[in-house]
């Protein structure tokens, strides 16, 4: 089976895994992840940070962009720009309003000004699977592999991910941008750099 098969079948098998998940276990579960990443000294630094507006399966992000909000920082999302197949960040100053939910159930911002990559302090990421040497298994389209590799970006890059989603290995290749950091629930996963 090659690399692509494998990352097929996996993201079957995790998106199963993450829709079986009780929601008030993924509320206990989110908040946990946010509690952590909000008392890590990275996050704390960050003057910019971007983070991502959760799916229904996802890590919900809710808490970490209202303590950025609170904390003065500067807070950005993705913008998806499907027809371009790219992403651009986006800073927002509210979940309430200048959001819209597209085509594919992402909540898109509709206003804001775009963030400098190279400004970007810390990356909040998300994804299906993660391994404990911090490859990344994303839903395919390799928006944020093509974002994280771009010149410039010195961000750290922490993903955000139930204990459910960490593997034994996950199949990668070149393209793929390895993670500094994976908090889950249970603790935080730090990569040594290779």
């Amino acid at each position: 089976m090659n690399n692509a098969e494998q990352k097929r079948q996996l993201r079957k098998q995790i998106q199963q895994i993450l829709v079986e998940i009780q929601p008030e276990v993924r509320v206990q579960k989110s908040r946990a992840i946010c509690t952590q990443v909000l008392s890590l000294e990275d996050y704390q630094k960050a003057s910019v940070v971007m983070l991502f507006l959760s799916m229904l399966h996802e890590v919900d992000t809710t808490a970490m962009i209202l303590d950025a909000f609170q904390q003065g920082k500067t807070v950005a999302v993705p913008k998806m720009s499907w027809q371009q197949r790219h992403m651009i960040p986006v800073e927002i100053h509210s979940l309430d309003s200048g959001l819209q939910v597209d085509r594919m159930g992402l909540r898109n911002p509709t206003t804001g000004m775009p963030v400098p990559p190279e400004d970007i302090d810390l990356v909040i990421v998300p994804g299906l699977g993660f391994d404990r040497q911090g490859n990344r298994l994303g839903r395919g389209a390799a928006y944020y592999d093509r974002f994280l590799g771009a010149p410039g970006m010195r961000a750290k890059k922490w993903a955000v991910a139930f204990s459910e989603q960490i593997l034994d290995a996950v199949p990668h290749d070149d393209k793929d941008v390895a993670m500094d950091a994976i908090v889950t629930e249970a603790g935080i996963i730090r990569i040594q750099s290779r």
